[in-house]
């Protein structure tokens, strides 16, 4: 019963490193568990060890077991007992099990809890997994109620986009090295490989592509093809469908032939013979994904062909063997955009390239559309492509690496954002065409079976799966949101809180608060108005650098000068874009009185005093939310810290330090981006914040020993534009100063660099005596995409707490190079309670 939940109390608990993430199966309190009431057999009906059946039943055996403490035996034979029976309804028919379940889909499932009888019924194998799931997901967060119903997916594809490397390095991969792949070859081992599939099935995901989008043609080598096969075989009994990347240009870069153009005929018959040799070693790959003609990247445009006659070519090669092609609508040429063209637009390229190409695809290509045009950015509109499509089945690709989101080093619970885009009405025509209910579902152009979802999920070999516990609430989510779009995303996140942390009240409403939290505050300290997130977009992706946006061919620009910023992309005036929307979505961004205020830049050039539904200016909304969004980062340590005794000590020890290291880095953001535009525009702050911080003893200003003064690139990244750091790549260096506050007791939070290939030592005296030591090895502990450079990447902070302070004290650092990592300092800040920054 859910109002059970409150009885449980955790206490201090053993260590978990995170490998079993929301599949803990962990005891729960025996005055709750004795009020289960427990089936007395389980069985499974089907014999075959790699039937996902036959793995239900397994996985109930261990689940039971271990939430209820409950050994239970499996048998595949109908017995005059009270049993978890599971199976297809066509076994439970050959059984003489009489059952009445409501129509079931593909992949749908019947779950029916009467005392001690259970049933879980499958319209197939897939379907009894998930519903065997269900029922110990409910038993794991003590719901013992009695039920019975159906539930069927909205949608077909419900995929994950795994980007590793052939070599074992993962593109945007935030927790380790490959579990598939290493020195070009596919692992041997493939344990994480089982484990992960299991993972995916409980979240009800029925297919994987395990290589990079930007794939390498070595994958197809005969060596390779029989790894798949491996792969293949630990994923199958957990209902996993495998497929891979393809490299358009294999046919020349592997195969030998002189060209890669689709319509040619050794081309064809090469990649048929590719087809036939992999579905002999995997019958049952899902398919192929492509990435053509973006970003460098071959395809059929080469030849001058259209985008349908490249997909096509590989539907062909699949379509006797079942298999589907998903064909990757992030097309564009970045080396033909010049943003002193006002009418070029990357955000118009997808709609452009394949808005006459609908109806052109052969029944088994889908073609997966980015959910915004430009880059999984912290806010886009829609797509405007999923208009377009009437003819073509089409899926939504979303993306659970937090690329531009913080990498996994803050946390950003995705949901909220992803909902924005699978609520929304596009109007096709007038009529209501919501993307997450209509048109992913097939119902809005009668479309069937091959619609869906595609994530990108970059696991490694960390425990974590993903480089931090608490980023894994999104990978849950999306399996859950794949399935049922309207489902609510704080219901999502309790969920997974109580399968990962257990029953306690107060961790749910802590991690469910700071979680809900997190996009808006991300949001407010990155980029907002839609002016998209100010990254290093030529660069890691990570740190604020928000004059890489401009003025290179990348299109991902701002267009800010010194008087305005954003970008028109009206009819009337600017790109267009606006108009490739159905017309009453386009007509309410055509106009800036009708476009929301968070998507204001993204449709909309305007100065920096132009004054918002809010009342405020342009200029005055980023100064205050790049002060309240860090504000808001800044709590996460505090709320966290209430967990010390509810939370073992692993997981609560390795989440503090990364909340802590957002709340720094946030700052970082906070600073960068206001005092960039602040340089910019030369407008004040109404509130006089920006660039002013009272509470700091800037590093330049100290008594240096063996520390020179030095610039930053980009200027913005270090308060009051510079830094200290060693004269040598092995010095001792210090940097000393007399504090001038009044007595009291503070918070000393030390701002430096932490680049990659060093580990510089430091230490911080406060009249000699030691406060704490540090190395600065963040490299090792966290994920983020490395940097050599002093700037908005590498810059971080640590905090000493709760220090008594008189003023005339002097505070030291005490410092050593090491590699490539001069010790560089940038302020030490005197925070007395409350003062954030």
């Amino acid at each position: 019963m859910r109002g059970l939940w409150f009885l449980a109390t955790l206490g201090l608990a053993a260590a978990e490193d995170g490998l079993n993430a929301w599949l803990r199966y962990a005891r729960l309190p025996n005055q709750i568990a004795r009020q289960a009431i427990v089936p007395s057999a389980i069985i499974a009906l089907n014999t075959t060890e790699s039937s996902p059946v036959y793995t239900a039943g397994q996985e109930l055996q261990k689940g039971i077991n271990g939430i209820l403490g409950k050994q239970l035996d499996v048998s595949h034979e109908v017995k005059e007992c009270a049993s978890v029976v599971i199976g297809t309804v066509a076994s439970f028919n050959e059984s003489g099990i009489a059952i009445e379940t409501p129509e079931l889909e593909e992949d749908g499932f019947w779950l029916s809890v009467k005392g001690d009888n259970v049933e879980i019924v499958g319209q197939n194998e897939r379907g009894a997994l998930y519903g065997a799931f269900e029922y110990l997901s409910m038993l794991a967060q003590a719901n013992f109620t009695e039920v019975a119903y159906a539930t069927n997916p909205s949608a077909a594809i419900r995929w994950i986009n795994q980007w590793d490397n052939m070599d074992g390095t993962i593109e945007r991969g935030y927790a380790g090295l490959s579990i598939f792949f290493k020195n070009n070859t596919v692992l041997s081992n493939v344990t994480r490989v089982e484990q992960y599939a299991r993972l995916l099935a409980s979240i009800r995901v029925n297919g994987i592509v395990i290589n990079n989008v930007n794939a390498n043609a070595i994958l197809l080598s005969d060596a390779n093809m029989a790894g798949l096969a491996r792969i293949a075989d630990a994923m199958r009994p957990w209902g996993i469908k495998v497929g891979i990347s393809l490299n358009f240009a294999s046919p020349q870069t592997f195969g030998g032939l002189s060209t890669f153009d689709p319509l040619d005929e050794s081309v064809i018959a090469w990649w048929n013979n590719i087809a036939d040799k992999l579905y002999a070693q995997v019958p049952d790959l899902a398919g192929f994904l492509v990435k053509a003609n973006s970003e460098g990247q071959p395809g059929p445009i080469t030849y001058n062909r259209t985008l349908s006659d490249g997909a096509n070519l590989f539907a062909r090669a699949a379509k006797p063997h079942g298999g589907v092609v998903m064909f990757r609508a992030f097309v564009y040429d970045y080396q033909t955009l010049n943003e002193a063209n006002w009418k070029d637009d990357r955000a118009n390229a997808a709609v452009d390239f394949f808005r006459e190409l609908d109806g052109k695809f052969d029944d088994n290509v889908i073609v997966q559309v980015k959910y915004g045009p430009i880059d999984f950015q912290v806010r886009e509109p829609v797509s405007p492509l999923f208009a377009h499509l009437k003819e073509t089945a089409s899926a939504i690709e979303l993306q659970i690496t937090q690329e531009y989101l913080g990498q996994q080093c803050h946390l950003v619970y995705l949901p909220p954002l992803w909902k924005t885009i699978l609520d929304f009405d596009m109007r096709v025509d007038g009529e209501k065409s919501v993307i997450g209910t209509d048109i992913l579902s097939g119902k809005r152009f009668n479309k069937k079976g091959l619609t869906g979802y595609a994530a990108v999920v970059n696991v490694g070999q960390n425990a974590t799966w993903l480089g931090t516990h608490l980023s894994m609430s999104n990978l849950y989510a999306y399996g859950r949101i794949a399935w049922d779009p309207t489902v609510n995303e704080v219901e999502i996140l309790e969920d997974w809180t109580r399968l990962t942390f257990g029953l306690d009240d107060t961790v749910r409403e802590t991690i469910t608060r700071m979680s809900m939290e997190s996009w808006p505050a991300y949001e407010n300290y990155t980029g907002n108005l839609g002016i998209q997130t100010l990254t290093d977009i030529t660069g890691p992706h990570y740190g604020p650098n928000p004059q890489s946006m401009d003025n290179n061919p990348w299109g991902q620009w701002t267009r800010a000068d010194a008087f305005s910023i954003g970008m028109d992309r009206t009819v009337y005036n600017g790109t267009g874009y606006a108009g490739q929307y159905p017309d009453e979505v386009a007509a309410m961004y055509e106009e800036i009185e009708t476009t929301p205020d968070d998507l204001l830049l993204w449709f909309h050039h305007v100065p920096y005093t132009h004054v918002l539904k809010s009342g405020k200016t342009v200029i005055q909304h980023f100064y205050d939310a790049h002060y309240a969004g860090a504000e808001t980062a800044a709590t996460f340590p505090t709320q966290w810290s209430k967990l010390r005794n509810l939370v073992d000590k692993q997981r609560f020890d390795e989440t503090m330090f990364r909340l802590t290291y957002q709340a720094g880095h946030s700052i970082v953001w906070r600073d960068s981006i206001n005092q960039f535009y602040n340089s910019l525009s030369n407008i004040a702050d109404d509130h006089d914040r920006v660039n002013k911080h009272p509470w700091r003893i800037e590093a330049e200003n100290m008594t240096l020993k063996n520390y020179r003064v030095t610039a930053v690139t980009p200027f913005e990244v270090a308060s009051n534009l510079r830094v200290v750091q060693t004269i040598g790549n092995s010095t001792a260096a210090s940097a000393s100063a007399t504090i001038n506050y009044p007595n009291g007791v503070y918070d000393l939070a030390v701002a430096y660099y932490d680049l990659y290939e060093g580990k510089a030592s430091y230490e911080l005296f406060l009249n000699e005596k030691s406060i704490g030591k540090w190395i600065g090895d963040n490299e090792d502990k966290l994920g983020f995409t490395l940097t050599r450079g002093i700037d908005g990447h590498s810059a971080t902070r640590i905090t000493f707490k709760g220090i008594q302070i008189k003023k005339g004290d002097v505070v030291r650092v005490d410092a050593k190079a090491n590699g490539r990592e001069t010790a560089p300092l940038d302020y030490i800040a005197v925070l007395p309670p409350g003062v954030v920054d």
